[in-house]
């Protein structure tokens, strides 16, 4: 160690790290470390090679006394030297050696893991240690000096020779190393999964490791069922099917409606094979259930007595208090002409045709006073023909948007399903204070926990609507009122996706209202850590795809919605946290679904998700995740994020000042340093590649000449971060887009990201570049409802929302000037928004706000002008799509795309457009005129697009095209289309 390291260094300073109250006791250090405690606080001297366990103690006055956390979970060490990594390693190292000494509170970890029936894993040396698996169906174990007491079984475990064998390693790759322990045949295990269970190591008779075990492997071993679960209904009969193998008991309480506090029915159910079933009378359909299930829990080391809903809950009481005993197949839950709807569905000939609008469900009528009052905010509000909202629905869909993406709408958290118990605000109040004032999120975040408004990304029960969005939460209605919403938008001609989130459940552990899978089987659900707890990287109780039972429920769950309510598509929340075998068979089995059978032409089902790559499952440690490497070829979809960022700037976490291509890098600049004019200039041609392989829809294969000149692959462009660019397969693998719900807005992006000085026209100039972009891509193009309106929303950056910031389809207002965003995430960029939001000439008029969406249209109905900006597969878009203006003497700030296509009769490229035989698309993102010549364009008979031709912006009708030369001109900010018009 250096010799200028303080004696106490702070490692809750350097480093974050939690370390449990039993460090507090005196424990052996096999290390040359000195461990001390002083109060609640764990302080390691280093100014000694002494390993003996000597007390800390001084007077609080004492002025050598380190710095101390208020919190008794916290390290402290303090340190002068810059070797903080080198440091916080080797603490890290010794806390774990520490922590896997043998003491009473190792119980509480569970670092072994039952991966098979015959099978223990448990990272120790054995050499001459002895190894005994103890249980206690009580949850009585506990650790004296001379041992384990408390067990009704103890068996010797033996090495397994051969390790652990090519299986497990698989399913648990992170443990892959451990050494493996073989169980006794003579073992009951089915009683054993039922009890606390430990292992302890001995050597030479003195205890040297304990700790509790997980049990998901041997679970799977075991207990994977494919049979019915929830409940089942017959003519004469309902039965209740319950999957908890570790429970000691289950009952159920039936209960005739969900105000009545006594149940009129109390059953203790049998279990079969880890399945607890009950067969009662058809009666009770129409009741509510609750389980009471009572299991040893990890979490609390102790036999616990839950009540719990049916993760299978087909209904709800309002809030989830009970289950709802429904049938979903009655007709009184169906609108008329239902069954019939599979035959009314929008067309759809490939994916590549699909085009995607992200939506809330309360956000896109809560503040439209053309909705019925009692329908605002809720799913009824898309059978209302005449509102605004819908108006502006069926203008993009005539247009071209094909898929409505629908925010969660699955029973979540944090929201009252009873809308008497929301809180408000008096909008015309919070209209009178300035536009730039704390004052607004103030009074918003003082009452969010009980507003009306959440993004709905607290998953509680997966497979029954939300009851807040229903007129009436209370019985079936809300099943009903889902299915009219359904229906409503497919009659339009759009498509629905549903924003479906199993990577994570809002509650755990045996006492929170808001857990359910963790109450059913405690310790299974749930992805724990080497430790034994709850992984939290996804937000929170992240959800374990890779064990067999939550997989089946995840994919039960997508056929339930598929099948009962018809929905077209599902978006997948934070993909990357589930197996990639998880979603081919999610696919699989969705792409199963037959018209005739189903009532659901499956094929025409699309999955897509955010394949982030973080947390315990990157790279691969848990098993082979659905990241967006490794759906490469899977067919399923993907946000390209790379595109986004090299459009915009930077990143969401990053900088809001970092400029990107539309918003200004290089050409003009906003004040930020990027680094000199050299490394600007490259970041802007490094982004222009970075688009390029967007447009040609993210292949992995595509082939273009890049800004140094050379040819280059889409996967071998670099971004950043060190991710490459391009890794899809197939168009449909990527979804473009630049917004969306989770950051702010693509307008507040622009506002904050473009030279304060610059006109709000130019703004929306911008605004209109960075969609069309979109919009004019191969792949799936994807917008956040508001794109089109210029919307502001700074003040839902944190997932609150109320009238103040909806979505205002009167065209009246984008919401510009409603306050700054939330303190808690957005203060230190209120410097930034604060002269922005005070200026009104940020605020765009009704006409530019017009005058975008038009824009916007145009874009989409060019899209779907010809069949070449949708092409099918990897290879037509390499044979087709080639740009132009590449190299180090490009036009900075410029795209330059084409798409050829064949001509019947003559060998080579097929025909796929019958009216236009080549596209050009120039991508002017900067502030001045371009003038670009393509010498092999030269002669040709290219025109704007007949759609362009007719704009309301006059700019754009400009642009213009010279045959004698081969030049395009295309004025500032604009993207203009040329069409090659085939001879009638």
């Amino acid at each position: 160690m250096a010799s200028s390291l303080s004696p106490l260094i702070s490692f809750s300073y350097l480093h974050s790290f939690r370390v449990p109250t039993r460090l507090h006791q005196r424990i052996s250090v096999k290390r040359p470390i000195r461990f001390h405690e002083f109060r609640s606080s764990h302080i390691f001297d280093l100014s000694t090679q002494s390993s003996r366990f000597v007390p800390y103690s001084c007077s609080e006055s004492d002025s050598s006394m380190p710095i101390v956390a208020d919190d008794n979970s916290s390290v402290l060490i303090k340190s002068s030297v810059p070797q903080v990594a080198c440091l916080c390693q080797m603490l890290t190292y010794i806390i774990r050696e520490i922590e896997t000494t043998c003491n009473s509170d190792s119980l509480s970890y569970s670092r072994a893991f039952w991966v098979c029936k015959s099978l223990i894993a448990w990272n120790i040396s054995v050499r001459d240690t002895s190894v005994f698996l103890y249980a206690s169906k009580g949850a009585n174990l506990y650790l004296t000096d001379d041992g384990i007491r408390g067990y009704e079984v103890r068996v010797r475990l033996d090495r397994n020779n051969c390790g652990l064998p090519n299986h497990v390693k698989q399913k648990f790759p992170h443990i892959s190393s451990y050494t493996a322990f073989k169980i006794p045949d003579s073992v009951e295990i089915a009683n054993l999964i039922k009890c606390q269970l430990i292992v302890a190591s001995f050597d030479d008779d003195r205890c040297s490791n304990v700790t509790g075990l997980q049990l998901a492997g041997v679970i799977d071993d075991l207990y994977a069922y494919t049979g019915p679960l929830g409940a089942i209904f017959s003519k004469e009969s309902l039965s209740l099917y319950l999957w908890a193998p570790t429970a000691q008991e289950v009952q159920v309480y039936i209960y005739e409606d969900t105000l009545v506090e006594d149940p009129m029915e109390c059953i203790k159910l049998e279990e079969i094979k880890g399945v607890w079933c009950v067969t009662g009378p058809s009666n009770w359909e129409g009741c509510y259930y609750v389980y009471e299930v009572s299991s040893y829990h990890p979490s609390t080391s102790r036999i616990e007595t839950c009540t719990v809903n049916d993760p299978y809950a087909r209904g709800l009481s309002p809030n989830g208090k009970r289950t709802l005993l429904v049938n979903l197949d009655h007709n009184y839950l169906k609108p008329s002409g239902w069954d019939m709807l599979a035959d009314k569905k929008p067309i759809l000939s490939s994916f590549s045709d699909i085009n995607i609008y992200e939506l809330h469900i309360r956000d896109f009528s809560a503040s439209d006073y053309t909705v019925n009052e009692d329908f605002r905010g809720g799913y009824l509000a898309f059978t209302c023909q005449d509102s605004n909202g819908i108006r502006h629905l069926r203008r993009l869909c005539q247009a071209g948007i094909t898929h409505v993406h629908l925010l969660p709408s699955f029973h979540f958290g944090c929201v009252d399903d009873e809308k008497n118990k929301w809180s408000d605000i008096d909008p015309v109040v919070l209209a009178k204070l300035p536009s730039d004032s704390e004052e607004q999120q103030a009074q918003v975040v003082a009452i969010h926990d009980t507003d009306g408004y959440n993004w709905g990304y607290n998953p509680i029960l997966w497979g029954v609507p939300k009851g807040s969005y229903a007129n009436n939460p209370n019985g079936p209605n809300r099943t009903l009122e889902f299915r009219k919403m359904i229906q409503a938008l497919n009659h339009m001609g759009l498509r629905v996706v549903l924003d479906v989130v199993y990577n994570h459940v809002y509650g755990s552990g045996p006492t929170s209202d808001d857990s359910v899978l963790d109450k059913v089987v405690p310790g299974y659900y749930l992805r724990r850590n080497i430790d034994g707890f709850v992984e939290n990287s996804a937000c929170t109780n992240n959800t374990a795809s890779e064990h067999f039972m939550v997989e089946r429920l995840i994919i039960d769950d997508l056929l339930c919605w598929a099948v009962q309510y018809k929905v077209d598509g599902f978006r997948f929340d934070l993909m990357g946290h589930i197996m990639k075998s998880t979603m081919m068979k999610a696919k699989s089995a969705l792409h199963s679904l037959s018209k005739d059978r189903d009532g659901v032409d499956g094929s025409k089902l699309y999955i897509y998700g955010e394949g982030w790559d973080f947390g315990e499952v990157a790279n691969n440690k848990r098993g082979v995740n659905a990241s967006q490497l490794n759906l490469s070829g899977s067919g399923i979809g993907s946000f390209n994020d790379r595109m986004r960022d090299a459009i915009l700037g930077g990143s969401p976490f990053g900088n809001p000042l970092q400029q990107g291509f539309v918003t200004g890098l290089s050409l003009q600049p906003n004040g930020y340093d990027h680094g000199n004019q050299a490394v600007v200039d490259n970041m802007l041609a490094t982004s222009a590649d970075h688009i390029k392989v967007g447009l040609a829809a993210n292949l992995w294969n595509f082939v273009f000449t890049g800004n140094s000149g050379e040819a280059i692959q889409g996967s071998e462009v670099i971004t950043y971060g060190g991710s490459q660019v391009g890794y899809a397969r197939c168009p449909s693998e990527t979804v473009n887009y630049v917004s969306a719900h989770d950051n702010e807005t693509l307008f507040d992006i622009i506002s904050l990201k473009t030279p304060i000085e610059i006109s709000v026209e130019e703004r929306c100039r911008i605004n209109h570049v960075a969609t069309s972009m979109i919009a004019l891509s191969q792949g799936i193009p994807f917008f956040h409802a508001g794109d089109e309106i210029l919307r502001q929303s700074l003040l839902i950056v944190t997932r609150i929302i109320l009238e103040i910031g909806l979505t205002d389809f009167s065209y009246e207002s984008n919401n510009w000037g409603i306050g700054l965003p939330p303190r808690e995430k957005n203060e230190k960029s209120w410097p930034l928004m604060k002269p922005r939001l005070a200026d009104p000439s940020f605020k765009p008029s009704k006409s530019l706000i017009l005058g975008t969406l038009e824009n916007f249209e145009d874009f989409l109905r060019i899209r779907y002008s010809s069949p070449l900006f949708r092409l099918r597969t990897e290879n037509s878009i390499q044979e087709r799509v080639c740009f132009h203006n590449c190299g180090p003497s490009y036009i900075p700030g410029v795209i330059c795309m084409s798409i050829e296509d064949g001509h019947k009769g003559i060998p080579g490229l097929a025909q796929l457009d019958d009216r236009y035989s080549c596209i050009v698309i120039i991508i002017n993102s900067r502030p001045t005129e371009v003038k670009f010549t393509i010498q092999s364009f030269r002669a040709r008979t290219f025109q704007l697009h007949p759609i362009q031709l007719k704009s309301a912006d006059k700019l754009t009708q400009s642009s213009v095209y010279r045959p004698a030369s081969g030049c395009f001109i295309v004025p500032h900010r604009t993207t203009s289309v040329f069409v090659e018009v085939r001879p009638t």
